[in-house]
């Protein structure tokens, strides 16, 4: 069957696709709240960095997506659960939206976010994120030196969930009014388009009940990357979707969990 999207904003577009989209934000707003009442973070620029009982195994960093438009770290501290649950320690990130910045200004910000928390937290690095928060995840271990080197080295796996890749065709949206991507711009911060650092293996992971975009760029990574000699799996989880793929970080058990920091 031929592939061919025609409305590039409804390719995009997931509060629409997903029952009772709109209730999630409220349930999530709800739990993170909850979350930091029980543990309370320490300041991370504009994010979050929660800290575990006793001394950290590692760091878990989470990029919060909403198409570096929407939402802070507030909304996304439970998903901070399930590492702290297992002795690790968690990051949220924060970083300028769009309009007021551009996409390679993020990427610069949430790598200074990941180079301070692991000046502050030991052992090895984990990177996860989700939607535009899995782009900029991926971002962080290119090979153009976007974390510090003394900081990559200690990044032991990279889990991009949902992630957009390839940015060229956010061009074709509305959403570009705000994100201002030109071409080169869109081809210079686009991880699919770009070559990871060696040595650090690279899952993405998406919701089988996705828009098919996100499906198609989540494969777009592995399969490009595994080209480019980086070890890489792309999971398709059965009945998720864009909203409920990530629920798996409030589970220490979870298969996303355990391939997060496995």
């Amino acid at each position: 069957m031929l592939y061919h999207v025609t409305d590039w904003d409804d390719a995009y577009a997931n509060t629409v696709h997903i029952p009772q989209g709109e209730g999630f934000f409220a349930r999530w707003q709800d739990a993170s709240a909850r979350f930091r009442d029980a543990y309370p973070p320490k300041a991370l620029g504009r994010g979050h960095l929660f800290r575990p009982d006793g001394p950290a195994r590692g760091l878990m960093v989470f990029v919060h997506g909403g198409y570096w438009m929407e939402t802070t770290p507030d909304l996304w501290s439970h998903l901070a659960e399930g590492a702290l649950a297992r002795g690790w320690a968690a990051a949220l990130p924060g970083y300028a939206l769009a309009p007021q910045a551009r996409i390679a200004q993020m990427v610069h910000q949430v790598a200074a976010a990941i180079a301070e928390a692991a000046g502050r937290i030991g052992g090895p690095i984990v990177l996860t994120g989700h939607s535009a928060g899995g782009h900029l995840a991926a971002r962080m271990i290119c090979d153009d030196a976007t974390l510090p080197d003394s900081v990559a080295a200690r990044v032991t796996g990279c889990v991009p969930i949902s992630p957009i890749s390839d940015l060229r065709p956010l061009l074709r949206t509305a959403m570009n009014d705000r994100l201002r991507l030109d071409p080169a711009q869109a081809a210079s911060e686009s991880p699919a388009l770009l070559t990871p650092r060696p040595g650090i293996p690279v899952t993405t992971w998406v919701g089988a009940n996705e828009r098919p975009e996100f499906l198609r760029q989540a494969r777009l990574l592995a399969d490009i990357w595994a080209g480019l000699g980086a070890a890489t799996d792309c999971v398709v989880e059965p009945g998720r979707h864009h909203f409920d793929v990530i629920e798996g970080l409030e589970r220490p058990d979870s298969p996303l969990m355990e391939r997060v920091l496995g």
